[in-house]
């Protein structure tokens, strides 16, 4: 798999997925209205943070959407590609509000290793309220070193 295969973060999308990813649940709207890709097989299965401590678990819901368990926690998962960049919209299934994270992952060639990054509110603020502007700010902010927060590791379970 090649490098453009990259959603890192709290989900992504799987999509879609931490702290770094999931707790990052903040924005208000999703990158993209509508997925941009299917759901991509060698993302299924079930995954194990490098340090054990967190589990990832990736499941087709529909064609385009993935259902993501993370340590106890449900969301909903897109493919949200935006600047050649494979970006996740991450929705928390778990609160009322159903906010969004947005996130980047890569999956490693052998698909025995999944990286994840979160969007940084930094760079995106929390207060943008329509996707448009979004997919605005990521497209100028791509190669932006700032665009991104802590990545995290996952491997594959058999």
């Amino acid at each position: 798999m090649s490098s453009s295969n990259f959603c890192r973060g709290r989900a992504a999308i799987a999509i879609a997925l931490c702290c770094v990813g999931f707790a990052a649940c903040q924005y208000e709207v999703p990158i993209t209205s509508a997925p941009t890709r299917k759901v991509q097989e060698q993302l299924l299965g079930n995954w194990r943070s490098s340090d054990g401590k967190e589990e990832l678990k990736l499941r087709r819901l529909e064609d385009s959407v993935y259902i993501v368990y993370y340590d106890g926690d449900l969301f909903r998962a897109y493919h949200s590609d935006i600047a050649d960049t494979p970006f996740a919209t991450v929705q928390d299934l778990n609160s009322n509000d159903r906010k969004y994270a947005y996130m980047v992952w890569k999956l490693s060639d052998d698909g025995k290793h999944l990286r994840l990054r979160s969007v940084s509110d930094k760079v995106i603020p929390k207060e943008t309220k329509d996707s448009a502007t979004v997919v605005a700010l990521l497209t100028k902010n791509a190669r932006n070193p700032e665009l991104f927060g802590e990545e995290i590791e996952f491997n594959k379970e058999k």
